[in-house]
């Protein structure tokens, strides 16, 4: 198999250059126009009223400015008011304090903008996250099952599920960036009307900082890039030392003071590596902000110089003075904002090289449906098969026939690849050598939805779904979930009719323990409804992959009973360890190195006396 040639961009290296940096900005368009797709009209208010706050700075500082001047003209006059009265009859103040209003009024818009724009990006930002869980879960399900075992895979899907979630934040810091241009742009017209060689200073003193910041940005993203398998590892010790699933054994085990132990290196390992990250960031950035605000000061200082020879006025002086320093502030905020930005064009790579990725299994173009009725079944013709990145073949040389409407057997020591068999079967994945032919036609052939609509398939660990009884049964197929006529069916057929009976709430009740008015079940009990999700389906092939093995004997013996029964007019594979259930299938196969060793009816094989005698023998003798 090509073992992911198809896995798209390869995603960042743990250890990005400036080059690729910039590279990573190409993600920003995409990851705008997702935006946009989410909403386009929350997208344009949030850009509209940044666009708005973007101008009050400026104009608060003008007015500002022209509030000093008229103050300085004011008490210039020498009018000699006593009492407040007689000076605001006069009328002398009425445009001190027609200002002093317009600035009242620009203060309490620019709060209202701010939160407007709060408000927006949250809502945005929310409908966004959904959006993109969604779209992950979507291609998700079309990834091969490949995929999900691959653990350099479930890195690069939990960076991506990561991303989803954290993403939110790069919006507002571009979209906020785009804010502070524009208002950097309306400061830098007010000071070139002034001092034009300003700009110059600011720029010059202001670049070490955004090189410095750039440089640790980069840093950061590749530790955590590096930290993935042991974040992962975190999360897994996290859930194992306070998980229902796993509480039973970690307390008989008295195994919560290994994990904790086991959480609490790794945890602190990384924090170390954060923390140097932190500390070196720390004095490198106040060292290259010193030379910021040493050219600040510089420029203050020839602005006050100007004042005191009287080219400007006090209200200059404070107008140009506070539009350097929010110049200064704004500079080194957009610079900074965009190594930020570009770091975090880093991450999009894990969650756009995550949707990069194509399933190898999906139906042709011209894909058949399956025949309904199968006529003549399935034909195993020389099939091998090797796990990706695994050496040894789990089967090689695989001959065998299915025969239409038979029940047939596998039995075999662990490893012998009966599950894997099965997985072909569903076509969970495709042979590495030979082929599986379906009524003469090869199973790649036919569509792969229809293909796995007509087999229904019980794996030995199947999914404990935390939903009501009804629900864990509808599963089995989704698009008849309310229909429940067929759910009393495949209930009745599979025996957990009887469990369901004896729940408090019936086939409304929530199963299991996550939820607060679950009931859990026993192992068997819960087996009973995973094979009634098998019959939910309705399938033409159904697969038992050693379902029972929770059953007793006599519960087992119950089920296969049945499941035979039930299996007329059906092509049925049956997997378990216990003989007695194994005999009353139509014919047995009996696996062993990958390769079918010997094949018959249980009689046939014990006569033949070979594994299958011995183990039924050994099995037996445990009963006696």
């Amino acid at each position: 198999m090509s073992s992911h040639a198809h896995a798209g961009a390869a995603g960042p290296r743990s250890n990005p250059s400036l080059r690729e940096r910039f590279d990573a900005m190409r993600n920003l368009p995409p990851f705008l126009r997702q935006i946009w797709k989410t909403s386009p009209g929350l997208t344009l208010a949030s850009l509209c009223l940044r666009l708005l706050r973007a101008l009050m700075p400026v104009v608060m500082l003008y007015i500002g400015k022209l509030i000093i001047d008229e103050a300085i003209r004011l008490v210039g006059l020498d009018l000699g008011f006593d009492a407040l009265g007689t000076a605001l009859r006069s009328g002398q103040l009425d445009p001190l304090l027609w200002l002093l209003g317009v600035e009242l009024v620009l203060a309490v818009v620019s709060d209202l903008l701010g939160r407007l724009v709060g408000y927006t990006d949250g809502l945005l930002s929310e409908l966004f996250t959904n959006a993109s869980s969604i779209r992950l879960m979507e291609h998700a399900a079309t990834l091969d099952l490949e995929d999900f075992e691959d653990p350099d895979l479930q890195d690069k899907l939990d960076r991506a599920r990561r991303q989803t979630m954290s993403r939110m934040n790069l919006m507002s810091q571009l979209f906020g960036q785009l804010q502070d241009a524009i208002t950097v742009v309306s400061f830098a017209i007010g000071l070139m009307i002034y001092a034009p060689w300003l700009i110059a200073l600011l720029a010059v003193a202001l670049v070490p900082a955004f090189i410095g910041e750039a440089h640790f940005n980069a840093l950061g993203y590749s530790l955590n890039h590096q930290w993935t398998p042991e974040r992962r590892q975190l999360e897994y010790l996290r859930q194992t030392g306070a998980s229902v699933e796993t509480a039973k054994e970690v307390k008989i085990f008295n195994l919560h003071r290994f994990l904790i132990d086991r959480y609490r290196v790794l945890a602190d390992k990384f924090y170390l590596a954060n923390r140097a990250l932190a500390r070196r960031r720390a004095l490198w950035g106040t060292l290259l902000a010193a030379l910021g605000t040493l050219g600040y000061y510089v420029a203050y200082a020839y602005i006050a110089w100007r004042t005191v020879r009287g080219d400007f006025s006090i209200g200059d002086l404070t107008f140009l003075a506070g539009s350097f320093r929010r110049l200064r502030q704004l500079l080194e905020g957009l610079l900074i904002g965009f190594s930020q930005v570009a770091g975090q064009a880093l991450y999009l790579d894990d969650l756009f090289s995550f949707f990069e990725i194509r399933p190898e299994i999906a139906s042709r173009p011209d894909a058949l449906p399956v025949p309904r009725p199968i006529e003549r079944g399935f034909v195993f013709e020389n099939v091998g098969f090797r796990y990706p990145g695994a050496e040894n073949w789990v089967l090689r040389g695989l001959q065998f026939e299915l025969r239409a409407g038979e029940v047939l057997a596998l039995v075999g020591e662990n490893g012998a690849g009966k599950t894997t068999l099965v997985k072909l079967l569903a076509r969970l994945y495709d042979p590495d050598e030979g082929r599986i032919l379906l009524d003469g036609r090869d199973l790649r052939d036919y569509d792969l939805d229809d293909l796995r609509a007509n087999t229904g398939v019980i794996f030995q660990d199947f999914v404990r779904y935390h939903l009501s009884a009804a629900e864990n049964i509808g599963v089995g197929r989704v698009e008849a979930i309310d229909d429940q006529a067929r759910i009393l069916s495949a209930a009745h057929r599979a025996l957990a009719d009887e469990v369901i009976d004896t729940l408090p709430d019936g086939y409304a009740q929530l199963i299991g323990r996550r939820f607060k008015s679950g009931v859990d079940l026993s192992g068997g009990q819960w087996q009973k409804l995973a094979i009634a999700r098998a019959y939910m389906r309705d399938a033409q092939v159904m697969i038992l992959d050693e379902p029972t093995a929770a059953l007793d004997a006599r519960s087992e013996f119950e089920v296969f009973q049945r499941f035979k029964e039930l299996s007329r007019q059906r092509t049925a594979v049956l997997i378990s360890h216990r003989f007695s259930s194994v005999r009353m299938a139509d014919r047995i196969l009996v696996l062993a190195g990958g390769r079918v060793e010997a094949s018959g009816t249980h009689d046939e094989l014990m006569a033949q006396g070979g594994r299958y005698a011995e183990l039924f023998e050994l099995q037996a003798a445990g009963y006696r």
